[in-house]
């Protein structure tokens, strides 16, 4: 894509957008879990309740004026906030320069948006709410029937079913077989309907290589922790297997064709 002076500034107004919905996303991802409205009350101070203005409430320039903390109490701001708004931006200008303007651009860039909510939720909670996982289903489904109908072949969305079933059923039986031989819950039901949502848009290779890198990863993660916390008992780590699979899912969804072909004989 040639970056002439409009484009680039076609980007920067992307950007804004991608960090204006990332504020938006840190809303979803302090409350959803916790059972609350995520369109009211108005953004508050969670400690001292003070509401925030519309002036102290501007996506990463607010928290850099302010220097990490709230203008009434001066409570120190988790620097999450400005990460959430700079990792949604960055994801909304990857969909663009991946698919441009496009139906593809907005799947893609509700995709990323739900991978960075149900991430940082699992790593607080340890759970992904059903809420983005069932509406990801949904837009997967939506997405791939839009594709079959562009086509005029029922193959997309076929392939998003299949996608669906193999990885909430791969992921399934391992988490049956771990119950059944352990007797510990080894992966939640989250992780399985995750894996529902991304299979709905990666199809079912982009499902299986999701759950194999995500495992890589989380293993890496794992060592690291273990070795961190100077523990060497690897069944005793807590890790939230959601995050990974995010990424992993994520990396096929802008990659896929390339990963594909190169699995099935190069590109």
């Amino acid at each position: 894509m040639e970056l002439n002076f409009y484009e680039v500034i076609k980007i920067f107004a992307i950007f804004i957008l991608g960090v204006s919905i990332g504020s938006f996303l840190n809303v979803v991802i302090y409350r959803m879990p916790r059972d609350l409205s995520i369109v009211y009350p108005p953004s508050s101070c969670p400690v001292c309740k003070n509401r925030i203005k519309w002036y102290d409430n501007i996506p990463i320039i607010s928290y850099l004026i302010l220097k990490g903390k709230c203008r009434f109490c001066k409570t120190s701001i988790p620097v999450r906030y400005p990460l959430v708004e700079l990792m949604t931006g960055c994801a909304a200008v990857l969909s663009y320069l991946k698919f441009g303007f496009s139906v593809d651009f907005v799947f893609a860039f509700y995709f990323l948006c739900s991978m960075i909510a149900l991430s940082f939720i699992d790593f607080d909670f340890k759970i992904i709410p059903d809420e983005i996982n069932y509406l990801g289903l949904l837009s997967g489904f939506v997405y791939a029937g839009m594709k079959s109908y562009q086509s005029s072949s029922f193959e997309p969305l076929i392939n998003a079913i299949i996608g669906a079933l193999v990885g909430s059923g791969f992921l399934f039986l391992i988490a049956y077989l771990y119950l059944k031989f352990r007797n510990i819950e080894g992966l939640g039901m989250g992780d399985v309907k995750l894996l529902a949502f991304i299979g709905s848009y990666t199809g079912w290779f982009g499902a299986l290589f999701t759950i194999f890198f995500g495992s890589i990863l989380g293993l890496l993660a794992s060592l690291y922790f273990m070795k961190k916390e100077k523990d060497n008992n690897l069944m005793k780590l807590e890790i939230p297997f959601g995050p990974f699979l995010a990424l992993a899912g994520s990396v096929y969804l802008f990659f896929g064709e390339k990963i594909y072909n190169f699995y099935f004989g190069g590109f």
